[in-house]
């Protein structure tokens, strides 16, 4: 989704809880040529978007996973008679590598030299064309199926990322913060696997342990990894109990 989609479904939420009418009005960052302002008004509420990724260069490096490896098994000329998995190590395809190679190679390994493995654990290296290890499991009892997946790595970098990231977009709400006026930053992540709403309300927490950034009345939490059920939190309330 793109960020004015956010915020368009953002203020809708708000509309069906408590502001009726509430309806996006101007659209600042796209009328100032000039300078960069903030996303949306929409009645009393002076809005701007973020997003912080849950890893850092999250949607580059899944980038390159997904041009090596993924959807590689709708691919396949059939599926094996087994259900294997095979999960690569997060910072395994990178810059540089030839993805169209490795991708060619990991199809032709899993027709022709998956069967001969035994069913249980392996880590297989070394495979021509394919210049990093696959952590695989199969199993001959499970149903069919072959699956795709990348280790989750370890990361003490978020709320370092959310801090930033939330100082650059307060500065532009605190231009807008009047009696009258409600600011609100709204944070997104679309991450499914690794993201969740209280893991970032803690490196929120943890980069701003005396409430919202100045500038800010309000944060939001947009949960936007199912499109069609799109979910908003607010952690104001907590954010100020945690600044008690």
């Amino acid at each position: 989704m793109t960020d004015r989609d956010v915020i368009t479904a953002f203020v809708a939420h708000l509309r069906d809880h408590g502001h009726p009418d509430l309806r996006v009005e101007r659209r600042p960052d796209e009328e100032n040529r000039g300078s960069s302002d903030i996303d949306a008004i929409a009645g009393a509420f002076a809005i701007e978007h973020t997003s912080v990724d849950t890893m850092p260069n999250q949607r580059r490096d899944s980038d390159w996973f997904m041009r090596a490896a993924g959807g590689l098994e709708r691919e396949l000329d059939s599926t094996p008679p087994f259900r294997l998995s095979i999960t690569l190590e997060y910072d395994a395809v990178g810059k540089g590598q030839d993805w169209h190679v490795i991708r060619a190679a990991l199809k032709d390994w899993v027709t022709t030299e998956a069967p001969r493995l035994p069913d249980g654990t392996s880590v297989v290296e070394s495979l021509p064309g394919i210049p990093f290890r696959l952590h695989v499991v199969k199993s001959s009892e499970r149903r069919p199926g072959v699956f795709f997946a990348r280790f989750q790595p370890d990361d003490d970098t978020l709320s370092v990322r959310v801090k930033d990231a939330f100082d650059r977009k307060a500065a532009k709400l605190a231009k807008y913060q009047r009696p009258g006026i409600t600011t609100i930053l709204l944070v997104e992540n679309d991450d499914i696997a690794l993201m969740n709403d209280g893991k970032m309300l803690e490196a929120i927490k943890t980069a701003f342990p005396a409430g919202a950034p100045p500038g800010v009345d309000e944060v939001w939490y947009a949960d936007t990894s199912i499109a069609s059920a799109l979910e908003f939190r607010e952690f104001t309330p907590e954010l100020q109990k945690s600044a008690v």
